[in-house]
């Protein structure tokens, strides 16, 4: 079997733990076809999930059953990554090009108005469309999200370079072996994860400029994994705080950079279904706009 033949059916293995009415969308762009997983009501509010890289939209399996009981998940294999989304038609080179495909895409799911969440490269992505789009996004939820307050620490850039200059899935599960140490971080995902470092070498993630989140005009929660070798959680949180004063930050100790959202999905979706039924209260209130 072919690395990337392994890599689909580690996918596959991922989405069967979806919840059985679980659909499979692809969305034409001018960029290319996005691979949409579909859950929940179709027409309650969507949250749109982002992955961090690698990840595939896949990932969300063990929050989409509660995130999907009262919203439509829709969770995004990014365009440009590993997974089932294929470019064609114009380039993604620039953060202007990922803004135009995320509008794009939400026009072709006929969504005007969502919620945003992202994990890590994904928390980076939510953040700068939530700047570009705020008019389409009613929460923004960032889970230990990088290049968005802080960024990277230099020992996290330097352990990831054997994986970027000579990707291997033995090197990658060492080093996420050593990123989620002590966490319950599903073992289906990491083999995923480190499949897709070679069978899809050729991925290039489009990363731009750090944005500034003092011009944040929708609520946020932030969840920050306490043991991220990503970045100090501590200073991320004081510097989110003190760009967007109103947001809810939280640092979950026991977790990793690597082991959201698969590690403790039952207490981080807590808070994300907390946060977003806060959202519905105010909006259902009497005299609300």
């Amino acid at each position: 079997m072919s690395s990337s033949q392994e890599f689909f059916a580690a996918y596959d293995a991922l989405l069967a733990r979806w919840p059985t009415s679980t659909a499979e969308i692809d969305v034409p762009t001018p960029y290319g076809t996005t691979r949409v997983h579909a859950y929940g009501p179709a027409d309650a509010t969507p949250v749109l999930l982002l992955h961090g890289g690698g990840s595939t939209g896949a990932v969300w399996f063990a929050n989409a059953p509660a995130l999907g009981t009262h919203h439509r998940v829709l969770a995004v294999d990014i365009l440009g990554d590993a997974g089932h989304s294929i470019p064609g038609g114009r380039p993604l080179r620039t953060t202007t090009d990922l803004m135009a495909w995320l509008d794009a895409l939400l026009d072709g799911l006929t969504v005007s108005r969502m919620h945003l969440l992202g994990h890590s490269y994904g928390g980076w992505l939510a953040l700068t469309y939530a700047l570009h789009a705020a008019r389409r996004v009613d929460r923004l939820v960032l889970l230990d999200p990088t290049q968005c307050f802080a960024g990277f620490r230099p020992g996290f850039l330097l352990r990831s370079l054997p994986i970027l200059l000579r990707p291997t899935p033995a090197r990658a599960r060492v080093y996420l072996d050593r990123e989620t140490a002590g966490t319950d971080t599903d073992l289906g995902w990491k083999r995923l994860y480190a499949l897709a470092v070679s069978g899809f070498a050729n991925r290039k993630l489009v990363v731009g400029r750090r944005p500034d989140p003092t011009a944040l005009s929708v609520p946020l929660l932030v969840l920050l994994a306490g043991r991220s070798d990503a970045h100090d959680a501590a200073k991320v949180a004081a510097r989110a705080r003190k760009a967007v004063p109103d947001a809810r930050i939280e640092i979950l100790a026991e977790l990793t950079h690597f082991a959201m959202p698969t590690a403790m999905p039952t207490q981080t979706s807590h808070r994300i279904t907390d946060f977003l039924a806060d959202n519905q209260e105010k909006q259902a209130a009497p005299g609300a706009v």
